[in-house]
């Protein structure tokens, strides 16, 4: 099927494969949870690099492709935390969710991630380090508290950034 398409794009221009899509940009059901988090949000938060200094930044959720995704745009004003964006999807049939993740740095990362009630996790086991972050969203939907972990040996924790998200939209 993906060579018919391709050969369709080729043959008849960008607006014949996009137009062959579209009935995919469609809410995908998987995704429900992440209504919770569609809008914009400032960012407040610490790093423990960066002891008594206040970080500050922007973090949007949208729906992409009618709900097919959700894309993630995040930044923080401080040097040294890039710019990043990242997309979460699913596989239906093994009921997962993944994030793939992208930042100015020309960094890219696959975490794996769940969504159970008020909490958002993701994480991801990489040969130099490893990750985690757990975010909990407050009942009335307008505030996230994310913390985050590292591990360069998968076996010893220590703290990360940690971020507050307050909705703005």
């Amino acid at each position: 099927m993906g060579s018919i398409l391709l050969f369709i794009g080729l043959h008849l221009g960008p607006t014949a494969l996009k137009n062959a899509d579209h009935r995919a940009a469609i809410p995908n059901p998987a995704l429900t949870a992440f209504s919770a988090l569609i809008g914009e949000w400032e960012t407040t938060g610490t790093h423990p690099q960066l002891p008594g200094k206040t970080l500050h930044g922007q973090a949007s959720f949208q729906w992409l492709e009618g709900g097919a995704f959700v894309l993630m745009h995040a930044s923080l004003a401080e040097e040294g935390f890039p710019a990043n964006v990242a997309i979460f999807g699913s596989d239906n049939t093994r009921q997962q969710w993944f994030m793939l993740y992208f930042d100015e740095r020309q960094v890219s990362r696959k975490c794996d991630v769940t969504f159970q009630g008020n909490v958002l996790k993701w994480w991801r086991s990489g040969p130099e380090f490893s990750q985690r972050y757990t975010f909990t969203l407050a009942n009335d939907g307008n505030t996230i508290v994310s913390r985050g972990e590292m591990s360069k040996d998968g076996k010893n924790w220590e703290p990360d950034l940690d971020l507050t998200y307050t909705r703005i939209r």
